[in-house]
C-alpha cells in the first residue's frame, strides 16, 4: 500500500478514539451513505451492509479503509439512534431489565476485496423506571448513539453485565478490527 496510515471511514469519535487506544495511525474520511433499513432486512444484514456500503464509499487508491457499523437489537427489532427525547426514552425503558444484542459490523477493503465481519455483544441492562431514563436522557449522552446509550460513559450504569466485546459496543470490536487490518498487510506492531 502507498500509506501506512489506514483511512477510516467513520465520522465517530468513538472509532476514532478506540483505533487511537490500539496504536493505528489513520486518517478520517466521512462517507455519506443512506442508513435507512430495507424492508424485511435482518439485522445481522443490515448492520454489515452498512459498513461494505460505508468502506466502499471512503475507499481511496493505494489505502487500506475501514469502516464499521453500530445497531441495537432488542426482540429482533434495530433499534438505532432516537430521533426525539421521546424515542430515546422509549428505548431505555424498553431495554430496562432486559438483554440485548449489539451487533457491530467492521468492514475492510484494499479496493480490490473486502472483508466484513459481524460482532455480537449481549448486553443486560438494570432495571430502568421513567425517572432514570429522564435523568440519563438529559445528558445528552445518549442522543446519537443506538439504542440511546453509550456505554462507555454515563451509559456505563445500566448495564449489569456484558457477554462479548466492550469496544464493539462502543462502536470497533477491537481483536477483530486488528485481525483484519493485519490480513490486508497492515503491520499493526510496526505502527506502534
Amino acid at each position: 500500500m502507498s500509506s501506512d496510515r489506514v483511512l477510516l471511514a467513520s465520522g465517530s469519535p468513538r472509532r476514532a478514539a478506540l483505533l487511537s487506544q490500539i496504536g493505528i495511525p489513520f486518517d478520517v474520511v466521512v462517507p455519506e451513505v443512506d442508513e435507512t433499513p430495507r424492508a424485511g432486512e435482518q439485522p445481522e444484514r443490515y448492520v454489515e451492509r452498512l459498513a461494505r456500503t460505508k468502506v466502499a464509499a471512503g475507499e481511496r487508491p493505494g489505502r487500506v479503509t475501514l469502516a464499521a457499523d453500530t445497531v441495537v437489537v432488542l426482540d429482533g427489532q434495530i433499534l438505532g439512534k432516537p430521533v426525539s427525547a421521546a424515542e430515546g426514552i422509549d428505548m431505555l425503558l424498553r431495554l430496562g431489565g432486559r438483554e440485548h444484542d449489539v451487533l457491530t459490523a467492521i468492514a475492510v477493503s484494499n479496493g480490490s476485496a473486502i472483508d466484513a465481519q459481524v460482532v455480537r455483544t449481549r448486553v443486560r441492562f438494570r432495571k430502568v423506571d421513567r425517572a432514570l431514563a429522564e435523568a440519563y436522557w438529559a445528558t445528552g449522552e445518549g442522543s446519537d448513539k443506538a439504542g440511546g446509550y453509550g456505554i462507555q460513559g454515563i451509559g456505563g450504569i445500566l448495564a449489569e453485565s456484558i457477554t462479548g466485546s466492550y469496544s464493539a459496543v462502543v462502536g470497533l470490536p477491537l481483536a477483530e478490527t486488528e485481525q483484519a487490518l493485519s490480513r490486508f498487510g497492515v503491520d499493526t506492531w510496526r505502527c506502534r
